[in-house]
C-alpha cells in the first residue's frame, strides 16, 4: 500500500515526546504499540494517554500490561454529526497542524519513512525556537 501514517506522542502542551512513521498498511494499534516501546522507560510520569477510537480494543490492554500505562479512548458524543471537539484528542490535531505548516512536512517528499520521521522532530524544534526567540 502507498502512502505513510505518522504516530506521534505529545504531551498536554502539545509538545513532541515521541514519534514513529511507518507504511500506511499496519493497523492504528500496532503503530501506537511502536511508539509507546519507545517511550518505555523514557517518561516515568507518564501515566495516563488519551487516544481515539481506532486505538481499540486490545491496544488498552496491552498499554496497560506493558507500560502500566491508563489508556482512556476518547469517543464521539452519541447522536453527534459534523465536526466536534473532542476532549483531549485536539492536542494532538493541534500538534499535527503545527507540523503541517512545514513545507518539508506538508508532503511526502522523504523516499522513506524514516528521512519523513527525522523531519518531524527538526521542525518541532523549529516551532520551539521561534517561540522562544523575542520578536
Amino acid at each position: 500500500m502507498n502512502g505513510r501514517k505518522r504516530h506521534i506522542l505529545v504531551d498536554t502542551l502539545g509538545l513532541l515526546l515521541v514519534v514513529v512513521v511507518h507504511a500506511a498498511n499496519i493497523q492504528e494499534s500496532d503503530g501506537a504499540k511502536l511508539v509507546l516501546r519507545r517511550a518505555l522507560g523514557r517518561f516515568p510520569r507518564l501515566r495516563r494517554i488519551w487516544a481515539d477510537q481506532g486505538y481499540k480494543p486490545h491496544f488498552v490492554d496491552w498499554a496497560r500490561a506493558v507500560g502500566h500505562w491508563a489508556v482512556e479512548i476518547v469517543t464521539r458524543p452519541a447522536g453527534g454529526e459534523g465536526l466536534r471537539i473532542m476532549p483531549r484528542r485536539w492536542v494532538v490535531e493541534r500538534t499535527f497542524a503545527w507540523l503541517g505548516r512545514s513545507r518539508r512536512l506538508s508532503k511526502d517528499y522523504g523516499g522513506s519513512s524514516e528521512t519523513s520521521e527525522a523531519w518531524i522532530p527538526i521542525a518541532m524544534i523549529h516551532l520551539m525556537l521561534k517561540r522562544l526567540a523575542p520578536p
